[in-house]
């Protein structure tokens, strides 16, 4: 991959084949993808126009910018289905290589695939890297002075830009204190999580912590164990207490 740099904004291209999908149709087929961080955290993918296979009717509004310029909204038309404001087009962008691409609403396609591999959520972040390394490091875990974990065993996810995360054991949890949670969130990296709400007496603490059942292959060892917010609970690691750290989740 190549990137550059304009201003705040990092803009990288890509050698993936990708697809995208809108009922059941092709809206896009392309193997020159370019990622654009238009947020620190993740990229999206805009697709040169070219490599479209959906009708792109503006529908007069427009976004602005203040990094990419003034922006062109259109509904993506496929096969008789829409999505309404589902694409964007910067035609005179400050950054040129901007101006032949499109950029297609996630949420509003049905599916994304990288090469033949379905992707959630966001697109994986070439310059981000997950290691889920076996530990016998001692982690206990409290929340308002009650111990809810206490593992010798735990499984220690490093994420680029993200604290240090320590998956555990369900029998080395205090599942008597969990209460699943109607939450679910899904990540590109590890797949589907579920949440878990902590009562500890008369106080909860909602969607504190999480378990990926049946995590993406890449992720595969971090299957049925729990993990928790260490944003939110206090974690000691080999008996000295972690001071709380500060990420998106704070």
């Amino acid at each position: 991959m190549t990137d550059e740099q304009r201003g705040r904004v990092k803009i990288a291209t890509s050698q993936k084949r990708v697809r995208v999908y809108l009922g059941g149709h092709l809206v896009a087929d392309t193997d020159r993808p370019v990622l654009v961080w238009e947020i620190p955290y993740y990229p999206t993918y805009y697709i040169p126009v070219a490599d479209l296979r959906a009708k792109l009717e503006p529908n007069g509004e427009t976004r602005h910018s203040p990094s990419r310029g003034e922006a062109a909204v259109y509904d993506v038309i496929v096969d008789g289905v829409t999505a309404a404001g589902g694409a964007l087009r910067y035609h005179d962008s400050p950054l040129p290589e901007l101006n032949e691409l499109v950029r297609l609403d996630w949420n509003a396609m049905d599916e994304w695939f990288e090469e033949d591999e379905p992707v959630y959520v966001h697109p994986r972040d070439p310059y981000s890297r997950v290691d889920i390394l076996g530990s016998s490091r001692h982690v206990r875990v409290e929340i308002g002075g009650v111990v809810v974990a206490d593992s010798h065993s735990p499984r220690i996810l490093f994420e680029t830009g993200l604290p240090a995360r320590y998956y555990l054991p369900l029998t080395d949890v205090r599942l008597d204190l969990l209460q699943p949670s109607d939450t679910h969130s899904r990540c590109p990296y590890k797949g589907t999580a579920d949440y878990w709400t902590v009562r500890i007496g008369d106080k909860e603490y909602p969607d504190i912590a999480w378990v990926y059942r049946t995590p993406l292959p890449e992720s595969q060892k971090i299957a049925g164990l729990a993990c928790f917010y260490n944003e939110k609970v206090d974690v000691w690691i080999d008996g000295v207490l972690e001071e709380r750290p500060n990420s998106p989740f704070s």
